[in-house]
């Protein structure tokens, strides 16, 4: 339960109030002191909140949170006015936590956040945390790329609103709010957040070059190695693809996240750079996404050339089977929607053989098309996916966005969700020693020239 004196090292500031007294045209302190009181209120939220920030709060410790806050020790120059501070106590230890927040279509200000690394410097304040409609792919890589370059020492973190919202709804769903009351509070601020006054919103929009990129590609020309519109649209892809997995860890209740490759992980700069060498030679932008217990990640792209949007995983074939047409009815089996228009397998075939793909209603229909001119190979995997060609809507900054987060979420409870991965058999007691009796050195000696013939 937070406390309602203020620390003596601020001169002003109150606790946050789950019902703020503030004028109707105050969306941002309104939303804040909401979400800063259900934090230090509800237990198992603010606990997932803070520990994605590198914060354990466990029964011991006491957090408190306050808003519109003012320090005695404040730089003149500095007149800004912090919307929040969250201060947690473990024992005789403190951690502190300044707050700005954005809602609506208003972003976040990299001037301000410096000036505020500066407060939190003089009052021994250990880090900023910023809420607003952008995304990051984690709080501790920050949307603006200004912050991540800064040389300031004091960290930076970021909550996005929909992040916020989706770890309220995700503990409400796997029922992990064990006290009564403190479910109910949860549950009115995710109905809270999900209405049109907090001001809180998923990604919408793509930009403006969004559509100058797709004119420069559609006319036959190249992506410049140092593009700012290319880089402009990356960054809005990195933001709705953050969104795209939250809306899936939503609809399937569970923690649904983007896969990096490692060496990208923590460097926003090098994934951009890596994912403009991609869109230069493929005229594609991709992403991964993990499902818990999925068979497979979820592998999405949209490729500017043939303005289509393509989502599918990617199967190991049973070993078991010996057959193409066998492996092929192992997958066919788990398909079981009738629906199946856009959806192909691509299948996988060893060594230089280049991959074959067909509609898998033509493979329903005559599954012994697979093996056409591959009669002495076998596929190790498949590859099945949704293709949609959207054609003018791809272009399009609002219904690129409406179409992707309609396509992914399609492709995976129609398809993805049924399929399950090959696993390969446990090993079986031999007929021969079922008795459980010792097996002869004879037979051994027969079994192991066997073996390594």
């Amino acid at each position: 339960m937070g406390s309602e004196q203020l620390p003596d090292y601020l001169k002003q500031g109150e606790a946050a109030r789950l019902f703020p007294v503030l004028s109707t045209t105050s969306k941002e302190g309104r939303t804040t002191s909401i979400v800063l009181a259900c934090l230090c209120k509800i237990d198992e939220f603010g606990a997932r909140l803070l520990s994605s920030v590198g914060q354990r709060v466990g029964a011991r410790a006491n957090v408190d949170t306050y808003t519109e806050v003012v320090f005695h020790r404040q730089s003149t120059g500095i007149k800004d006015r912090p919307d929040g501070l969250i201060v947690v106590r473990i024992g005789s230890r403190e951690w502190r936590a300044l707050v700005e927040a954005k809602v609506g279509n208003s972003e976040l200000d990299a001037d301000q956040i410096e000036r505020y690394r500066v407060l939190a410097k003089e009052n021994g304040i250990d880090c900023v945390i910023t809420l607003s409609n952008q995304f990051a792919t984690s709080p501790d890589s920050h949307p603006v790329e200004q912050v991540r370059k800064s040389r300031s020492r004091v960290p930076v973190y970021h909550w996005s609103w929909m992040h916020i919202l989706t770890t309220a709804d995700l503990l409400i769903s796997g029922e992990q709010v064990a006290d009564v009351d403190q479910l109910v509070l949860l549950n009115e601020l995710r109905r809270f957040l999900t209405h049109e006054s907090a001001g809180v919103k998923g990604f919408d929009r793509m930009p403006k070059e969004w559509t100058e990129l797709n004119k420069l590609v559609s006319s036959g020309g190249a992506i410049p190695a140092k593009s700012l519109p290319a880089k402009t649209v990356l960054e809005a892809w990195h933001q709705e693809t953050r969104d795209l997995s939250m809306i899936l860890s939503r609809m399937t209740g569970n923690v649904v996240t983007e896969k990096l490759p490692r060496k990208q992980v923590g460097d926003p700069a090098l994934r951009q750079k890596d994912e403009l060498s991609q869109l230069r030679e493929s005229h594609c932008i991709s992403c991964t996404l993990m499902v818990p217990d999925a068979a497979a990640p979820i592998n999405v792209s949209a490729d500017l050339a043939r303005r289509s949007l393509d989502v599918g995983m990617t199967l190991k074939a049973p070993e078991d089977k010996k057959s193409t047409k066998a492996r092929v009815n192992w997958l066919l089996r788990q398909l079981k929607g009738e629906n199946v228009d856009g959806l192909f397998i691509r299948l996988l075939w060893p060594g230089a053989s280049e991959p074959t793909q067909y509609p898998v209603a033509d493979l329903r229909v005559d599954p012994d098309l697979a093996a056409a001119g591959k009669e002495h190979l076998t596929p190790h995997g498949f590859h099945i996916f949704l293709s949609e060609r959207l054609g003018g809507k791809f272009t399009q900054q609002t219904n690129f966005v409406s179409e992707l987060e309609r396509i992914v979420p399609k492709f995976y409870g129609e398809t993805g969700s049924q399929l399950a991965a090959w696993v390969k058999k446990a090993p079986q007691i031999k007929s021969d020693r079922a008795s459980g009796q010792d097996v002869s050195p004879s037979a051994l000696s027969e079994d192991a020239e066997e073996f390594g013939n």
